[in-house]
């Protein structure tokens, strides 16, 4: 039987923030997750300029770093990743998160093969090192097709190896009614002929499909909405608007957001969780152990937003406890 406290729930640092305007520095950081009193961690992987400030803090506040992340350019970062298991086993860190970017290192889309096989490497080094590496689904990376998870998993457990992945469904729930968005690798013709299922209340949805399959261990929990909004207070380099990968969890205030909010919007998202929880609670091959709140500031999120970004990791944290709760008694 399923407990409580079988599930671990965090905040990745940067979401450890109010805005992008004033980013705390990392003993604030511990200490404003240690008074909230609804994190069992933190999420990051600290660079070397902030990592004995991390190891302080660790026993300052007695808040652990369980999971970690970064995300990985193939041809180049290899020994990066070597670098983040190396400071995960130092930190105590227990899972660690994989983002693959679109591209290698010579500007190249890089192939399910090349995924795949970056992933077994991936394992070979981590697992003897007690962190078990899990690949995000994530936009800008090889995942952003989200049929392509399906056919790396199968590449993975075609060689005897287990697949473990990161779900973060906020990239799945705001590209619902979202054509520009659903374009993005050429993800809309599959999407239109009903190969990728993206509505988690539809049949055959690619959410309950990776559920389904335990290929879950971590999950990133940030609310969006389908269809965006893109986020008008924060653009990019080239310009161009955030993608609007971020939905308010707790209703703004009166010009705290540049959007009206509607808590209905928030439901396809609640809907994942509480089907990957349920899900948890009930068969016992599944593999999730850790749900870091994942609200942050980057412009394709909260970049520019008024209302309190930490604010809604806590109150999403609450949540989440909640649902989690609610699973095991159902």
């Amino acid at each position: 039987m399923r407990k409580l406290g079988d599930l671990k729930f965090g905040v990745t640092g940067s979401g450890t923030t109010h805005s992008d305007q004033a980013i705390p520095d990392v003993d604030t950081k511990f200490r404003m997750v240690k008074e909230a009193g609804v994190f069992d961690y933190i999420d990051r992987s600290p660079p070397d300029e902030e990592l004995a400030q991390y190891e302080a803090s660790v026993q300052k506040y007695g808040i652990p770093v369980l999971s970690s992340g970064w995300f990985y350019t193939l041809g180049r970062d290899e020994k990066l990743f070597e670098r983040n298991i190396d400071v995960a086993k130092r930190l105590g860190s227990q899972v660690h998160n994989v983002q693959i970017m679109t591209k290698d290192a010579a500007g190249v889309p890089v192939t399910n093969q090349q995924v795949a096989d970056f992933y077994l490497r991936a394992r070979d080094y981590a697992i003897p090192r007690g962190v078990t590496p899990c690949l995000e689904v994530h936009v800008n990376m090889w995942s952003e097709h989200y049929g392509r998870v399906a056919q790396v998993a199968a590449l993975v457990e075609a060689r005897g190896v287990p697949f473990r992945m990161t779900l973060d469904h906020s990239h799945v729930i705001f590209k619902i009614d979202n054509p520009k968005e659903q374009e993005v690798q050429g993800m809309k013709a599959d999407v239109d002929a009903g190969r990728v299922v993206l509505d988690p209340f539809k049949p055959g949805a690619v959410t309950d499909l990776w559920t389904r399959s335990n290929w879950v261990r971590l999950t990133h929990a940030r609310a969006a909405a389908p269809g965006g909004p893109v986020n008008v207070w924060a653009k990019h380099p080239d310009g161009s608007f955030g993608r609007g990968i971020q939905y308010p969890f707790v209703r703004p205030k009166p010009g705290e957001w540049h959007s009206a909010w509607d808590e209905a919007k928030l439901e396809p998202w609640k809907e994942v969780v509480r089907r990957l929880f349920r899900h948890h609670a009930q068969d016992p091959k599944s593999e999730l152990s850790h749900v870091s709140c994942e609200f942050i500031p980057p412009p394709d999120y909260g970049g520019g937003a008024k209302y309190s970004i930490f604010e809604n990791n806590v109150a999403c944290a609450r949540w989440l406890r909640e649902t989690w709760a609610a699973s095991l008694a159902a």
